[in-house]
């Protein structure tokens, strides 16, 4: 016990210091190391391993839909990012730009990526002649730099993966369409894979995307009451194409601006899983991201027969579960640790008493219950039981995310709702930004998103008290 206990001491408990259980969690799950360089990472085999079946799956989503992959370049001039006003306005903050190419000083100063609209903003202007070319739908898989002042590993980094799309159509409804159609994939991916539960809604003028005609958002509820918007869709209009003059000929033979959209989710989510589901003793991944969904764990391994039984029995789950077996020499004791640590989903146990039993101990991460299976029922009860891990994950998230969502009509109780139950605050607000920036200014939440959903719980402005135009919720954000 002592030597468990040493190894779970590794992790700060999330109710003494969250950001330092973060932290610690992200390390010893062995997800990430630092880079050289301050605020990059390194992603280690298994924090890629969940990335790589988030990115799949999103990947066979986006192929379904008609969308192919593409590779844009790293760089950009400076006065191609000066095309759209408002998007380089956006962004200047957090370029990072490369002025020397060798020992030669470079005439014109070169972007590293921050986002790629300009880019296939000139693609489009030089590839789209006519409706028939339309709607051309592409997403790049690829890495961004964002130079930010304050980092954490996924959360906020200087360079971080991620997918962004970018589609042109005919007219704005199909643009607005694909808007829609490709945030209710990333509230898929949140809800159905990574058993987060989202919100969904439009940003505010203020927090939508630098050069977006609007913004539609999924955000999440972490374990310390603070949003994380979790993947954001933008339709464009045509501004972009006036800007790079996108245009198409239409079947009367007249010149039109196409309608574009651009959407995205990256690592970030990596972050948002951690802090929805982790606990004190380390990770907790759902099943239908895990890269292994169950270990097999020999018990007295040395003894004769028990590891044949077990590399059996991994031969006879392989089948229905992406599954696993340490035959290391460490302890069982370790191997429980590591394992609850890296949040595998299923621990399956077996030692000699088991063998003459006939049975296996299945324990589940998310609770620690044990059920003892016969060897002959494991098969057909392990994907059951990963369902219902899946599931519990869910369902604890929903009643911790309805627990703290809370109505203020005031900023009395807009400041009380936060100081004693952080979470998201559904309140009503007038419209005005001045608004939005007083609640920022005296509370530091922001406005997260116009939900699609609207309540009327209160006729007036929780700030100025005029007349009320729309819900909102508000929340303490990543």
């Amino acid at each position: 016990m002592g030597k468990n206990k040493q190894f779970v001491e590794k992790v700060t408990a999330m109710e003494e210091d969250f950001a330092q259980w973060y932290t610690d969690v992200v390390k010893q799950a062995d997800l990430v190391d630092y880079g050289t360089v301050r605020g990059t990472m390194i992603i280690k085999p298994y924090g890629f391993s969940i990335w790589e079946n988030i990115r799949d799956e999103l990947d066979r989503k986006f192929k379904e839909t008609g969308h192919s992959n593409v590779y844009f370049p790293l760089f950009i001039p400076e006065s191609l990012l000066q095309k759209e006003k408002d998007h380089i306005e956006g962004f200047a903050p957090e370029v990072a730009w490369v002025t020397h190419g060798g020992d030669e000083e470079l005439s014109e100063r070169i972007c590293v990526r921050p986002t790629s609209e300009v880019l296939f903003g000139e693609y489009y202007s030089k590839n789209i002649h006519s409706y028939r070319d339309l709607p051309m739908l592409y997403n790049q898989w690829s890495n961004v730099v964002r130079w930010e002042k304050t980092t954490r590993p996924f959360l906020r980094s200087l360079e971080f993966l991620w997918q962004e799309g970018h589609t042109c159509h005919a007219t704005s409804e199909d643009a607005q369409d694909e808007t829609a159609r490709m945030l209710g994939i990333y509230a898929d991916i949140c809800e159905n894979y990574l058993a987060i539960p989202v919100y969904r809604g439009k940003k505010t003028e203020k927090e939508k995307f630098a050069g977006a005609d609007y913004t539609l958002t999924i955000e999440a509820l972490m374990h310390d009451g603070k949003a994380l918007q979790s993947g954001t869709s933008h339709y464009f209009g045509t501004g972009f194409a006036e800007a790079f003059d996108i245009r198409y000929l239409d079947k009367e033979g007249n010149q039109q601006p196409v309608h574009q959209t651009s959407w995205g989710m990256s690592t970030r989510v990596m972050g948002g899983l951690i802090m929805v589901h982790g606990d004190n003793r380390g990770l907790v991944v759902p099943p239908r991201i895990a890269p292994t969904q169950a270990m097999i764990v020999p018990i007295a391994q040395h003894k004769e027969g028990v590891l044949d039984k077990a590399y059996d029995l991994r031969d006879k789950l392989k089948g229905v579960a992406r599954v696993g077996i340490d035959s290391s020499d460490k302890m069982p004791g370790w191997k429980f640790n590591e394992y609850e640590m890296k949040g595998i989903p299923v621990r399956v146990e077996m030692g000699p008493k088991d063998i003459e039993k006939d049975q296996v101990v299945l324990v589940r991460r998310d609770t620690g219950e044990k059920e003892f299976v016969s060897l002959d029922e494991v098969e057909a009860r392990l994907p059951v039981l990963l369902e219902e891990v899946q599931q519990g994950l869910f369902d604890k998230a929903l009643n911790h995310r309805n627990e703290k969502t809370t109505t203020a009509t005031n900023m009395e109780e807009f400041k009380k709702s936060l100081e004693e139950n952080s979470g998201f605050i559904k309140a009503m607000w007038c419209g005005d930004t001045e608004c939005e920036e007083k609640i920022k200014d005296e509370t530091s939440a922001t406005s997260r998103c116009i939900p699609f959903e609207q309540e009327n719980i209160s006729d007036s402005c929780v700030c100025c008290g005029k007349e009320a135009k729309e819900l909102v919720y508000w929340a303490k954000a990543y």
